[in-house]
């Protein structure tokens, strides 16, 4: 990537201030930065420019934030470009629409200067090595997994901010809908959530997608992952 390209971003929200305080935090680092209060306006913008990493609101007129994240997705020139979506809603859904549609990242309201700068680092790190929310984390944490009934006990074998791979003594066909409980040692508190079974890898590891997060366990997983993403 260009120098001119890896500094500059494009911060959509229709709160002023939170365009204005992201734009000083991404100012600190030497970040130049777009801001839009009317989402109308960006489309054309992404059609015709390239960004480094984008700050979209979840919840805006339309287009809104997961619309412009596909537009971003479909289109040449910002097909990679890391997606930071900044929410403050607390359906257990919206995560999953976010990932959908494209996000790469997480922001949730209030925002905070720390937490935006990391999430700057860990978005750089991961386009420059051609990765970004799928990236796996080699970690090891117990984990319970139920499904119809059953009680499955085994450890994570490593995790992403979309999924988690897992070694346990019993193996569920692909497509089986569980629930899974984990808990690293960087948490304080384990997270739950709803997935599916999606590949399954010789007699005793199984990938899970993590299809649906509480927005409390989804920064969970984020703050424990995002310092070993940006390394």
């Amino acid at each position: 990537m260009s120098p001119a390209i890896e500094k500059r971003a494009l911060i959509v929200d229709d709160e002023s201030a939170t365009c204005e305080l992201i734009e000083r935090a991404l100012n600190t680092v030497g970040i130049k930065a777009l801001t839009l209060i009317k989402s109308e306006e960006a489309p054309e913008i992404l059609r015709r420019a390239r960004f480094a990493v984008a700050f979209l609101d979840h919840h805006m007129q339309f287009p809104d934030g997961p619309a412009l994240a596909r537009q971003m997705r479909a289109s040449g020139s910002n097909r990679l470009t890391p997606i930071i979506l900044i929410s403050d809603d607390q359906r257990a859904a919206a995560v999953s629409e976010g990932f959908e549609a494209g996000a790469s990242f997480f922001l949730y309201k209030p925002v905070d200067k720390e937490r935006v700068l990391r999430l700057v680092r860990a978005s750089q790190s991961a386009i420059d090595n051609g990765m970004r929310r799928t990236r796996r984390v080699d970690l090891k944490a117990p984990v319970q997994i139920s499904f119809g009934g059953q009680e499955i006990h085994g450890e994570t074998v490593n995790l992403s901010l979309e999924g988690i791979l897992v070694r346990v003594p019993k193996i569920l066909p692909v497509g089986s809908s569980v629930e899974v409980h984990f808990q690293t040692a960087m948490m304080t508190k384990s997270i739950a959530a709803t997935g599916s079974v999606v590949r399954v890898l010789g007699r005793e590891q199984m990938g899970i997608h993590l299809a649906r997060l509480t927005v409390e366990d989804s920064q969970r997983l984020q703050d424990c992952l995002l310092p070993l993403i940006s390394e």
